[in-house]
């Protein structure tokens, strides 16, 4: 009398620790697939190399990466640049904190809320369309050329991405639960500290990257408003002197500090969703 072996389930064979060898595998695939993503830039700069040593693209017009690259060097040996760099993001994170405070607080209250909805959203919707960069002028009448109104509009642009995401993060939360925070007794402030901020994370998390990559591209704009120091200074600068090696240099850490800053919300977001891996 012969007995069956026993078969691993689907979930047992799913959830089984793979062995080292087919660890390594996946580890030396995920480095390839990684790698293969800075082919295309690798060749573009290396065409824009050409260009630029064989003429067909004059250094008046833009200069090599060879020459950006040993410009940045000089930048950040005598200290320029790492200064300009500081200032920028100081402005940068504290206008996307103040835009992004009021974002969430504005989302709760329409969120929660028939009347603070009313209230709330008509007006946010009329403003979302208005082009912000427009504000400038205003925002210099009223605040002056100081760090005021640099910081005031890159708020104004970080606030609707998050606003409008977290809002519908918290109108997408089971009314069943919130049914059962009541039941509970539980309190309005722990009702949204439990309840409310929790399901409506995945979403407000993916208008945290769309507010900030706003915020860098704001401040850009920000920058030209008469500014004493920071990148748009530097950039500024440059352009009278026709310098396109520093221009190019302010334009690609820019770049660097919103990629940055992306990568630290996405490593948050990938710890604060861990349970849905």
């Amino acid at each position: 009398m012969s007995t069956a072996t026993p078969t691993l389930t689907a979930l047992e064979e799913a959830t089984r620790p793979r062995p080292p060898r087919f660890r390594r595998a996946d580890h030396a695939r995920g480095l390839g697939r990684h790698l293969a993503r800075w082919v295309s830039p690798v060749v573009l700069v290396a065409l824009w190399q050409l260009a630029s040593t064989t003429g067909v693209l004059p250094e008046k017009k833009l200069a090599a990466p060879s020459k950006v690259l040993s410009t940045a060097i000089d930048l950040a040996r005598d200290g320029t640049l790492g200064h300009a760099t500081l200032v920028s993001t100081q402005r940068a994170l504290t206008g996307f904190a103040v835009g992004a405070a009021i974002a969430v607080v504005l989302a709760v209250l329409a969120g929660l809320s028939k009347l603070g909805e009313l209230a709330v959203d008509p007006p946010l919707q009329m403003l979302r369309m208005l082009p912000h960069f427009g504000l400038v002028p205003l925002f210099i009448i009223w605040m002056g050329i100081g760090e005021a109104p640099k910081i005031t509009l890159v708020a104004f642009g970080a606030i609707f991405p998050l606003y409008l995401n977290t809002f519908s993060g918290i109108r997408n939360i089971d009314r069943k639960m919130l049914e059962a925070a009541k039941a509970m007794h539980l309190t309005w402030p722990q009702r949204i500290r439990h309840v409310v901020l929790p399901g409506a994370l995945p979403h407000a998390l993916t208008g945290l990257r769309q507010s900030i990559g706003v915020a860098w591209l704001t401040l850009i704009v920000a920058e030209q408003m008469a500014a004493d120091d920071g990148i748009g200074k530097m950039i500024n600068d440059a352009r009278e002197f026709l310098l396109t090696d520093r221009i190019v240099v302010g334009l690609v850490v820019y770049m660097i500090l919103g990629l940055a800053t992306d990568a630290v919300v996405r490593l948050i977001e990938r710890k604060a969703l861990a349970w849905r891996s």
